[in-house]
């Protein structure tokens, strides 16, 4: 009925349509068609009703209306974990100290934490030999302490943890710092800016590791000259409490540099401990509380030097030297705590310390008769107490101040209880009768430095900063001294940065290597020396210049170039004058350094390389303090002749490449020296050498969801080079002195 309905209606519409269009004027569509069609479609539709039974169909519910479309909702962010929001605020404040701590306008070179595992030994590697890697750094024995020199200067060098100076130590054998608790370090040299005070050839500005999520280390390491070396570092976090430490053990039969050319040396085991640890603990969003404490214990065999001759004045007149049986005992402990503040405008990093160093080198009193008429049991010990506050002020757009001071307070005990053969006055017959003269000098100590400096941007590529700073120094001596910095840097494109500089430096000596001797006491004795002088040691005060460039060349090579002249009244030197193990300064009445440096880094995707190359003279002439430690001839002589310092290497380098390919490490360096001074005067040089160096390591899964697995082998001295640092000659060089012959060593290290 429904369809026949719809019919019926369509033929009402149809017709109706039909006569508008005729009254408008419009032709109907294929009428005769249309109609045909539709009546064809109602027939079958009446048949339809007649052949089936009726069936009601309910209509459909109507359709709800389509909702219009919805913005998609956005994802709530995710909370950051409390691990990630405490790296959030430790990096806001490691960016606050670095703005305490500025090095702008001196030559700075990184080596961060990836650049120390990349080495061959890796974190084996001794922190010195990392520092060898750096332009303008020389290599030496160990008993030059540290066995490295920063453009050819004694030990002039200063380390800095987290932005603390580390109070200096007493002239130990080895390095006191382990390199498994660097995180990075820059060496720091040229014109630096005014907080940089005391010791200046070069600052050794070291990050340690810190730790949000736990993790670790525990390896072993060994190898040629019974080397064993064992370590464990681990670091994590509880709250806002960051903490991290480190351990390792050293054992070896190559604790000094051998004194003959030979693969194994003879006497020269060593006994090395090493201990860090640091906590550091938010107070708020913008302060923290650290806590460093290191402990390093170290015993020395002397090496032995075979084929010398007794002087005949007591014992037999054959003695194997060999048999001479002396060592050294050293021990260091600091402690440091920094709390640090970050504001809107003010930074500021108040700092405490306290050291305590002991050296103790035993002689043997018969073999040291035997063959230097004299055996001196030495003891140097010192207690040093020190502050630093540092501050930093934005005050606009172009201008950030800094202030700051370093106080501290040193009380050395310097004994040296030495057995000696009396000496008639007359005849100066030697009898042998040996007894001990005990020369002992104690004193409290004090440095006192403060500085203020100026930050000021002129243009968006040009900086200048200037500084003043005040030293004072109640030693055995008391001086001070007013000191101008001034640095301009220039970065007239990006990837080119153009500096020049000058300051002025004063440099004390270093209390107990400067600890004045009782000359009299040795009158008539086999220790009277022959030059009967003893003036004080004094600062150094020197000018100094410094310009440099450096430069991006391409997308991951970048070189630079830096020339400097220092010009110095009272010139540091020291050395090693008698049979004991320990160094004892003096100064030239005036001296210079001049030279330059090169360097290079390289860097695409899994391979990384580097280059320096350097070049300085550094002179000095007349000594003017502890005249007393020179041989007649040596003194007369450079009364008014300059002559090269023994430290210095006309010529030294150093470069390495490494490459990551899948989880395998290859790595290679190369160490290149000139040559170290010998000879009358230090007229005379050692030989040249290079020594190259390898390695190459491999992480191993060995299941599922473990931590990796390291192994490594090395090899130092690839080509077993036979190279001699010193000859035994030159001024302040005792023994000769030679650098390890190739070595082959393993390790595991076990991820925590």
């Amino acid at each position: 009925m429904a369809r026949l309905n719809a019919c019926n209606a369509s033929r009402r519409r149809r017709g109706a349509a039909a006569h508008l269009a005729s009254g408008a004027g419009l032709a109907a569509p294929a009428g005769p068609f249309a109609l045909a069609l539709l009546a064809g479609l109602c027939a079958a539709d009446a048949y339809a009703q007649q052949a089936l039974p009726d069936i009601d169909v309910a209509a459909p519910a109507p359709r709800r209306a389509a909702r219009p479309p919805q913005p998609p909702i956005a994802a709530a962010p995710e909370a950051p974990n409390a691990a990630q929001d405490l790296d959030r605020k430790v990096e806001a404040l490691d960016r606050s100290r670095e703005n305490l701590l500025p090095k702008i306008g001196a030559s700075a070179f990184a080596i961060n934490r990836e650049a120390i595992e990349k080495l061959p030994q890796g974190d084996n590697t001794p922190i010195d030999k990392v520092i060898l890697q750096a332009p303008g750094v020389s290599y030496d024995s160990a008993v030059s302490n540290p066995n490295f020199h920063i453009r050819n200067e004694y030990a002039n060098a200063q380390y800095r943890i987290n932005g603390v100076v580390l109070p200096e130590g007493l002239s130990g054998l080895g390095p006191v710092l382990d390199t498994n608790f660097v995180g990075g370090l820059s060496l720091l040299t040229g014109t630096l800016p005014a907080q940089y005070g005391l010791r200046t050839a070069g600052v050794i500005d070291i990050a340690s590791r810190s730790f949000s999520d736990p993790a670790g280390n525990a390896s072993i390491y060994g190898g040629s000259r019974e080397t064993i070396t064992a370590s464990l570092d681990y670091g994590g976090a509880v709250g806002d409490t960051q903490y991290f430490f480190t351990g390792r053990g050293n054992w070896n039969a190559l604790g000094l540099e051998n004194t003959t050319p030979a693969h194994d040396a003879i006497h020269d085991h060593t006994d090395q401990g090493k201990f860090f640890a640091y906590v550091s603990t938010l107070l708020s969003d913008t302060s923290r509380l650290s806590i460093m404490s290191g402990v390093s214990s170290s015993n020395f065999q002397i090496p032995g030097n075979p084929n010398q001759a007794p002087l005949g004045d007591f014992g037999p007149s054959i003695y194997d030297s060999t048999n001479v049986n002396e060592n050294e005992y050293d021990r260091f402990v600091y402690d440091i705590a920094a709390l640090q503040t970050k504001g809107d405008k003010l930074d500021t990093q108040l700092a405490v310390s306290f050291r305590y160093a002991n050296v103790h080198f035993v002689p043997d009193v018969f073999g040291d008769l035997v063959f230097n008429d004299v055996a001196s049991n030495v003891t140097r010990k010192s207690y040093l107490f020190a502050t630093q506050f540092d501050a930093a002020y934005h005050l606009n757009a172009t201008h950030e101040l800094r202030a700051g001071y370093a106080v501290s307070a040193e009380k050395t005990n310097v004994t040296n209880a030495s057995t000696v053969l009396p000496v008639d006055p007359t005849s100066g017959a030697i009898l042998q009768a040996p007894f001990t003269v005990t020369d002992a000098r104690s004193l409290l100590g004090w440095n006192v430095g403060a500085y203020v400096q100026d930050e000021w941007k002129l243009s968006d590529k040009l900086t200048f900063n200037t500084g003043l700073r005040f030293d004072q120094l109640y030693q055995f001596v008391d001086a001070n001294q007013l000191s101008p910095r001034a640095t301009l840097v220039y970065k007239p494109v990006d990837g080119t940065t153009i500096h020049a500089g000058y300051a002025r430096y004063f440099t004390p000596p270093m209390q107990a290597q400067a600890t004045p001797s009782n000359l009299a006491l040795f009158n008539n004795t086999t220790n009277q020396p022959q030059i009967p002088f003893n003036d004080p040691v004094r600062p150094e005060r020197s000018h100094y210049f410094d310009v440099g460039v450096d430069q991006r060349v391409l997308p991951g090579l970048d070189v630079g170039f830096d020339a400097y002249y220092k010009n110095a009244r009272d010139l540091l030197d020291d050395g090693q004058f008698g049979q004991a193990v320990v160094l004892t300064q003096f100064n030239w009445a005036r001296g210079f350094s001049k030279g330059a440096e090169f360097k290079a880094k390289y860097k695409n995707g899994d391979f990384t390389a580097y280059g320096n190359f350097s070049y300085n003279i550094t002179e000095g002439v007349d000594a003017v303090s502890n005249q007393h430690l020179l041989d007649p001839a040596t003194y007369a002589y450079l009364l008014n002749h300059f002559h090269y310092t023994d430290d210095m290497q006309q010529t030294t380098g150093s470069a390495g490449l490494s490459y990551l390919w899948d989880k395998m490490l290859l790595t290679a360096n190369i160490i290149y020296g000139s040559g170290l001074r010998s000879g009358f005067a230090n007229m005379d040089h050692a030989k040249p050498y290079a020594t190259v160096n390898l390695g190459v390591s491999r992480e191993f899964q060995l299941s599922p969801g473990d931590k990796p697995l390291t192994v490594r082998f090395d090899i130092v001295n690839l080509f077993d080079k036979s190279y001699e640092l010193r000859d035994g000659g030159g001024i302040g060089v005792f023994a000769p002195q030679y650098g390890a012959r190739r070595g082959f060593f393993v390790g595991l290290s076990q991820k925590l």
